[in-house]
Parts: structure tokens; C-alpha cells; sequence
């Protein structure tokens, strides 16, 4: 049986890891060279043009704009309330399946949380000679 450190050790690796690869998504997202890969239906309806056809030499592959990089999150909110329709049109259906996903994954995990808290609020309401019993279940 894993000791609680393990688990600590599990957890922490994984959040870890999370985080480094949402760093790594924002940071690539915002390159200009990765538009093509990023933002491919604005390119088919010539809402934005190849960087490396224009622009500065430097410009071409690093954003050097710090701003962007503090706001890198600001589409989640907005993808969120969007309708399902204008999404699709907006971002493709492979992003509207994903944020489908990823709703249903918070909504699940949500009610485990209120489940697991009431079982083991149940429990320790009990008097000091059920607790064992009861956590043992």
C-alpha cells in the first residue's frame, strides 16, 4: 500500500508535468512560425498571412511582444461561453469535442468530490467507536 508521501510524490509529479506542458502549449501558441498549426482555418480564410513571407527577420519566428504572453489564457473564457455553432465554425469540431470532454471530466469529478465529502463527513459525525468501522468500509 502506497504511505502518504507517495502519493504526495504522484501528485506533485503530475501537477508538474500538467502545468509544463500548458506552459508549453501557450509558449508554442503564440510563435508566429506555429500560426499555420495553431490557427489553420484562419489561414484557408485569409484572415492571417504566412510570418514568413512578412515581417521582421526575428519577428518571423519569436513573438517579442510580453503583453501576449501575460494574456495567454484569455480564450478559455471565451470559447467557454461561446455557442456550440459559432464554435464550431470558429475553432473546428475537434475543439468543441475536447471542451465536451473536458466539461464532462469537471462535472464527473464534481460529484465525486460532493459524494466522497458526504460519505466521510458521515463517518466522522459518527461517535468515536464507528469511525474505524466506517473508514475501513
Amino acid at each position: 500500500m502506497a504511505s502518504l508521501s507517495d502519493i504526495g510524490v504522484a501528485a506533485g509529479f503530475n501537477v508538474l508535468t500538467a502545468v509544463a506542458f500548458l506552459l508549453a502549449f501557450a509558449f508554442l501558441r503564440l510563435q508566429p512560425i506555429n500560426d499555420r498549426v495553431y490557427f489553420p482555418k484562419w489561414y484557408l480564410r485569409g484572415m492571417r498571412d504566412n510570418p514568413i513571407v512578412s515581417g521582421a527577420a526575428v519577428q518571423k519566428f519569436v513573438n517579442l511582444d510580453g503583453r501576449s504572453y501575460l494574456k495567454f489564457l484569455n480564450w478559455m473564457p471565451a470559447a467557454l461561453k461561446m455557442p456550440q455553432d459559432e464554435l464550431i465554425n470558429h475553432a473546428g469540431l475537434d475543439s468543441v469535442v475536447y471542451l465536451r470532454i473536458y466539461i464532462t471530466g469537471y462535472v464527473v469529478c464534481l460529484l465525486y468530490v460532493l459524494v466522497s465529502y458526504t460519505v466521510i463527513s458521515c463517518c466522522l459525525s459518527l461517535s468515536p467507536t464507528h469511525k474505524l468501522t466506517c473508514i475501513m468500509i
